[in-house]
C-alpha cells in the first residue's frame, strides 16, 4: 500500500498523508459540549467551517463530519495531495497521470497513462469547483473551501438521488456511497457503512494543527442499503455477495474484503499467458483494520492481495488473478503478488509477530505452490528490493519492510533457508548475504518523518538488529558508506534507516569481486564495494546459481521495466515506452547473479484483455539492493562454480 520512501523525501505513509488516506488514528478528545462542537475559539474554526458547510448546502451536518472522518481523520494538508490524488479534508480527488506513473501502479511509460488518469470518478474536486464556484486552486490550499466543495458535491447526489436534501441523516446513504465513487456494489456499500458506523458511534479529535473537531453520536442514523439502487452499481468478482471465496491455506484465518476497484486491474492471470513469478513484502505503516478499510476505499489507487495482521488474521482483498497495483512497478505488478503486514518500517521488531511471520509463511508456501514461484529471495522479494520504473523515480521508492523484518527467521519458516555452503569467500565465486539476524547489530539514524507513529520527536542515532550488512567503498570501518547514484549521485551513502542504497541484505546474491583481510567485495550497482566478513560469517558460499557479464566490451543498460518493443504491439493498441536507468549501468569486467531465466517481454491492455508478448527476453538481476533488468542479448549467462581450495 503506502509505503515509506528514501531519506530527504517525504514518507507517502507520513502522518499527513495516513490522514488524507483515513489511515491515521488521531489522539481523541472532547471538543466542546454542544451536540457537534460549536465554539467561538480559534481552535474550533475547522468545526464552524463545518457548520457553515453543512447550513449552505442542506447537507446533516453529522454526516458531513462522519464522511471527513473517513476520508481524513479532520486532519489538513495544506496543498499536498494523498497518494490517491486526493485533497484536503473532503478529499477531493483531482489524480494527474504523474501521480499514476509514480504512485503504486507505476505506470511511467504506460500507453494507456492518460485515459487511466481520465476517469472522470478521480477529478472531483473539479465537479466541486463547477458546483461552487470556487477554483480549484482554492479547494486545494483553503480548509473552509474544501469542506463547502465536498459538501455541495454531496448535496449534488443526494439531489440526483431523491430530488431534494432531507434533514433525515438516514436518507442520505446513497448519496455517501455515491461520494466513494465506486463503480461495484462493495465498494460503495464498504464506504457508506464506515461512514454511518462512524455516524452512529460519534468521535472526537484534536487535530495535528491543534483543531478540536466533534462528532456527537446518533444512534438513530440507519445504513439503507436499499438506497443503491439508484446507483446503478455492478456486482464484481470482487464482491463477496458474488460468490468469491479467499484463496489461503487452511491453516490461516481467511476473510475477504473487496479492495478499491481503482487500484488495480481485473485479468486472468496466468491462465492469460501473464506469468505469476514474484511474491512481494509490504508493510502497511498503519494497523491492520485502518490499513484494510484504506485499502477498500473506492477511491484509492493502490491495492494489494492480502493484508496480514499482527495476530496471523488474513484479509484478501484481490484475487490473485488480478493485478494489483502495490509495488510502484507496473512490470512488477503485473507478474507479482502483493502481501501487506501491519505493522511499522522503523518499529518493526516490536510489530512483525511470531504469529505474523507463520501465517505469511503458509500463504507464501500456497502461493508458491500453486503458481510454481521459486521459494527464495529472489523470487520472495521486499518492497524496498523492487526496481524503480524508470530514472525519475528510482530514488523514491519505497523501503518497506525495513531492516528489522527477518528474512532470515521469515525464509526458514518457508522452508526455504539461505543456500549455500560456509566458508570464506573468494573472488568469482557467488556469496548469499547471510548474516545472523539475532546477533548482526546496526546503527541506523531515525528521524521524526521516517516513523508515522510519532514516537520519534528528532533525529537520533539507533542500534538495532538488522537484517544487512553496509556497504563501504573500501575495506575499511572509516570508509564511506557507498552512495547509490540514484540518491547521493557521486556523494557517500547514509546510515539513514530509508537510505537502502548502502546495504545488501539478507537472502540477496552477489559475485565476489576481491577479498583483503576480514573484507568482501561485491560487484554492486556498477562499482566495487566492501562488507566485513570475517571467516565468511555473513556470508555463504552458492553455486549452481545463473551469472550475467556484458558480451563486449561496452557497459550494458539496465532497465526498470520490462514492455516490448514498439513495433511488436498490434495495430489499435498503444505502445509502451522504456528507457535505460540512466544513472546504472554493468561495466564490463563486472558479473551479477541472475535471478531467473530470461523472460519475454510483455504487457497488458484490460479494456480488452489483450495481452502483448515480446520477441525479446530480459533477464532479471540483482544488480544493488533492488534489481533491475537487461536484454538477454546483452549478457553472456554461466553457471556459478563453485572455486575449491586447492
Amino acid at each position: 500500500m503506502h509505503k515509506p520512501k528514501r531519506a530527504g523525501a517525504p514518507l507517502v505513509i507520513a502522518a499527513s498523508v495516513l490522514a488524507a488516506s483515513g489511515l491515521l488514528v488521531s489522539p481523541l478528545t472532547a471538543a466542546a459540549d454542544t451536540p457537534h462542537g460549536q465554539s467561538g475559539s480559534a481552535s474550533t474554526a475547522r468545526q464552524r467551517a463545518f457548520l457553515s458547510a453543512a447550513a449552505e448546502y442542506h447537507v446533516p451536518p453529522g454526516v458531513l463530519l462522519a464522511l471527513s472522518y473517513q476520508e481524513s481523520r479532520w486532519e489538513s494538508h495544506g496543498s499536498q495531495a494523498s497518494t490517491d490524488g486526493g485533497y484536503g479534508l473532503m478529499h477531493l480527488t483531482d489524480v494527474t497521470p504523474d501521480m499514476l506513473a509514480g504512485g503504486a501502479a507505476g505506470a511511467a511509460g504506460r500507453a494507456d497513462l492518460k485515459s487511466l488518469a481520465a476517469d472522470p470518478a478521480l477529478h472531483t474536486l473539479r465537479r466541486a469547483a463547477e458546483l461552487t464556484g470556487l477554483s480549484a486552486r482554492r479547494l486545494r490550499t483553503d480548509d473552509a473551501a474544501n469542506i463547502r466543495g465536498g459538501a455541495a458535491l454531496l448535496a449534488s447526489y443526494e439531489k440526483e438521488l431523491v430530488g431534494g436534501t432531507p434533514a433525515d441523516a438516514s436518507r442520505w446513504y446513497g448519496a455517501v456511497a455515491r461520494y466513494s465513487q465506486a463503480q461495484q456494489k462493495a465498494g460503495a456499500a464498504g464506504f457508506a457503512d464506515r461512514v454511518f458506523a462512524t455516524l452512529r458511534g460519534g468521535a472526537t479529535a484534536t487535530t495535528q494543527d491543534g483543531q478540536r473537531v466533534r462528532l456527537a453520536a446518533d444512534p438513530s442514523a440507519a445504513a439503507v442499503p436499499s438506497q443503491l439502487a439508484g446507483l446503478r452499481l455492478k456486482a464484481a468478482a470482487t464482491d463477496p455477495a458474488a460468490g468469491t471465496d479467499t484463496e489461503c491455506p487452511p491453516a490461516v484465518r481467511c476473510t475477504f474484503v473487496a479492495g478499491s476497484p481503482r487500484g488495480g486491474q481485473v485479468s486472468d492471470r496466468p491462465a492469460n499467458g501473464i506469468r505469476i513469478d514474484t511474491i512481494v513484502i509490504h508493510d502497511l505503516e498503519t494497523t491492520y483494520d485502518a490499513g484494510v478499510a484504506g485499502l477498500a476505499n473506492p477511491t484509492n489507487t493502490a491495492s494489494t492481495h492480502y493484508v496480514m495482521s499482527a495476530d496471523g488474521a488474513v484479509t484478501q482483498m484481490v484475487p490473485t488473478k488480478d493485478i494489483a497495483f502495490h509495488a510502484g512497478n507496473y512490470s512488477t505488478n503485473l507478474h507479482s503478488i502483493g502481501i501487506e503486514h501491519e505493522g511499522y518500517a522503523v518499529q518493526g521488531a516490536v510489530w512483525y509477530t511470531e504469529a505474523q511471520y507463520e501465517a505469511t509463511a503458509a500463504l507464501v508456501q500456497y502461493l508458491a505452490a500453486r503458481f510454481d514461484i521459486p521459494l527464495d529471495r529472489q523470487h520472495v522479494i521486499g518492497h524496498d528490493n523492487v526496481a524503480g520504473p524508470n530514472s525519475a523515480l528510482v530514488s523514491g521508492m519505497h523501503w518497506d519492510p525495513g531492516p528489522a523484518w527477518d528474512w532470515q527467521h521469515f525464509m526458514d519458516l518457508v522452508g526455504a533457508p539461505s543456500n549455500g555452503l560456509p566458508g570464506v569467500p573468494r573472488a568469482g565465486d557467488v556469496v548469499t548475504i547471510a548474516p545472523p539476524f539475532a546477533t548482526n547489530e546496526q546503527t541506523v539514524q531515525v528521524c521524526p518523518s521516517d516513523d508515522p507513529t510519532g514516537q520519534t520527536t528528532a533525529c537520533a542515532e539507533r542500534r538495532q538488529q538488522a537484517n544487512f550488512v553496509y556497504l563501504r567503498t573500501a575495506p575499511s570501518e572509516t570508509a564511506p558508506l557507498f552512495g547509490d547514484q540514484a540518491i547521493h549521485g557521486t556523494a557517500a551513502g547514509t546510515d539513514r534507516i530509508n537510505d537502502w542504497g548502502s546495504t545488501a541484505q539478507s537472502g540477496q546474491q552477489f559475485v565476489v569481486a576481491d577479498t583483503q583481510d576480514d573484507w568482501t567485495a561485491i560487484w554492486y550497482s556498477g562499482a566495487k564495494v566492501w562488507f566485513h566478513n570475517p571467516d565468511g560469517t555473513n556470508t555463504k558460499i552458492s553455486y549452481g546459481v545463473k551469472v550475467i557479464r556484458p558480451t563486449g566490451s561496452s557497459a550494458v543498460s539496465v532497465y526498470g521495466s520490462s514492455y516490448p518493443d514498439k513495433a511488436e504491439y498490434p495495430a489499435g493498441l498503444g505502445a509502451s515506452t522504456q528507457a535505460p536507468l540512466s544513472m546504472y549501468a554493468i561495466p564490463a569486467g563486472q558479473a551479477y547473479v541472475a535471478t531467473t531465466e530470461p523472460a519475454a517481454t510483455d504487457d497488458y491492455f484490460p479494456s480488452s484483455g489483450a495481452v502483448v508478448i515480446g520477441g525479446k527476453k530480459m533477464y532479471t538481476v540483482q544488480f544493488n539492493h533492488r534489481v533491475a533488468l537487461v536484454y538477454a542479448g546483452d549478457v553472456t549467462a554461466t553457471e556459478a562454480v563453485r572455486h575449491w581450495e586447492d
